[in-house]
């Protein structure tokens, strides 16, 4: 699997900052329902940090983990989350580095369709998943759709639009812990 380079991650952070921050801003505002206090939360693809940080300033109670597979996003994920705690990464989302049900809220913006082995992900997500647990995926809407559902099994779609575009362009995915 390919990462993103130095230069390559650094575009990415700024164009998220300018495109996706109203979303960032909703998927905070879910985090606020989904999330007991206290609770760990890891962003799976978590790129330059930007979803972890709008998080960590609306819910300093939360245990935060984001893991990314570029060891370039975690370095600029680590500037954009100075002064917040945050426990940055490089892995992969078929070989999570975490214990087995040791994760209350699994989230992830904008990443899955980039993951090469939907059933690998998926075994990964479930294990770490505390039971009970949710997992919160939100992804481009027409991203990988049938192959998502068919792999994931028991999953929740939801399409979200966005203020400032006229149609749903994200969808989340939402997945239950047994």
């Amino acid at each position: 699997m390919t990462t993103f380079g130095h230069r390559q991650s650094l575009g990415y952070d700024r164009r998220a900052t300018r495109l996706l921050t109203a979303l960032y801003r909703r998927i905070s505002t879910d985090i606020d329902t989904l999330a007991a206090p206290g609770a760990t939360v890891l962003d799976l693809g978590t790129g330059p940090g930007k979803l972890l940080a709008h998080i960590a300033t609306r819910r300093p109670d939360l245990t935060l983990h984001g893991l990314d597979l570029s060891p370039h996003m975690i370095d600029i994920a680590r500037r954009n989350l100075a002064g917040h705690r945050a426990d940055l990464t490089v892995g992969d989302v078929t070989d999570l580095p975490y214990p087995d049900a040791s994760v209350d809220l699994i989230v992830s913006s904008l990443s899955m369709h980039e993951w090469p082995d939907l059933p690998a992900a998926f075994r990964e997500i479930r294990r770490v998943l505390r039971p009970g647990a949710t997992a919160a995926l939100y992804d481009f809407r027409f991203a990988r759709t049938r192959e998502i559902r068919r792999t994931a099994g028991d999953i929740e779609r939801e399409n979200i639009r966005l203020p400032w575009h006229p149609v749903a362009l994200v969808t989340r995915y939402r997945l239950h812990a047994a």
